[in-house]
């Protein structure tokens, strides 16, 4: 069956790709010995496979844009042969599997400072970073205020599914939204997940959940995906009252494996009892 023509694009540029990478490495980069003269600059194919620990015939291939399987361990390979720094690497990954590599499933933890004052300037927006695991990774004051103070919670309970099934914090501020946003949150996972089957941390996530949660074990079996915001969203905050959001989301540019979430007050009203709660500290 001939391939689609978007499909042999994207080999074609994974063989376009490889093959400037390879042209820009001295044999003395790679460590390799310098045998003299060379026709075209950089690395031979053969030598790339050999670094690599792959056979010619079967790089070659890759570099002429042919249909064939390729492993992440053969990758991180071609890409350590090849000294691809960290984007050229996700670079890398995109091309040939459509996929970014798997030690994007774990949390940064933190973001740049940058990003940071992005949020801290989103004033009385909720804004947050979660990563695809949905763990929140940085926040504004707006966010602890309302949603809780991320600074006081465990790493878990900083995952945004795993708190929205367990925390009678985030019922009671939900309340009859509950179900809709746990949905929503639950299929946001699941559509991360399929990057990331089998992954040791992705699957204690869904285990334990399994077993706290009947609602989580029992929406689990129905395979719903979603990617994108919730649109509209409602709290029921315990000091400031009913508050109405309409709500933004993006990926960084330069840390596509984070979300930025912005929660945008939808009225004068809410503007008004966010910047109360954020006078009041």
């Amino acid at each position: 069956m001939p391939m689609e023509p978007s499909e042999q694009e994207r080999l074609q540029e994974l063989a376009r790709f490889l093959k400037t990478r390879r042209a820009r490495i001295s044999p003395e980069q790679a460590g390799l010995p310098n045998t003299g003269r060379r026709r075209t600059p950089g690395l031979r194919r053969s030598e790339v496979a050999q670094l690599a620990w792959i056979s010619v015939d079967w790089y070659t291939r890759l570099e002429q844009g042919r249909d064939i399987q390729v492993s992440a361990q053969v990758l991180d390979n071609i890409a350590e042969a090849l000294k691809l720094n960290a984007t050229e690497r996700r670079h890398l990954y995109m091309l040939a599997l459509q996929q970014l590599p798997p030690d994007f499933t774990q949390s940064v933890r933190s973001v740049s400072p940058y990003l940071q004052r992005f949020l801290d300037q989103q004033g009385t927006s909720p804004a947050l970073v979660t990563d695809q695991q949905l763990n929140i990774v940085a926040w504004n004051q707006a966010s602890n205020l309302i949603y809780g103070d991320y600074e006081m919670l465990s790493v878990r309970d900083r995952n945004s599914l795993w708190r929205t099934f367990t925390s009678p914090v985030i019922r009671r501020l939900l309340q009859e939204k509950w179900e809709a946003h746990a949905r929503h949150r639950l299929a946001q996972f699941r559509a991360n997940y399929g990057k990331f089957t089998g992954d040791p941390q992705w699957i204690a996530l869904i285990e334990e959940l399994s077993g706290i949660s009947e609602p989580f074990r029992s929406w689990w079996q129905e395979h719903d995906v979603i990617v994108g915001p919730e649109g509209k969203k409602i709290n029921y905050h315990p000091i400031a009252g009913r508050l109405e959001f309409d709500q933004l989301a993006f990926q960084v540019s330069d840390a596509p494996h984070l979300t930025v979430t912005i929660n945008m007050p939808a009225d004068e009203e809410t503007t008004t009892r966010v910047r109360t709660l954020l006078e009041r500290g």
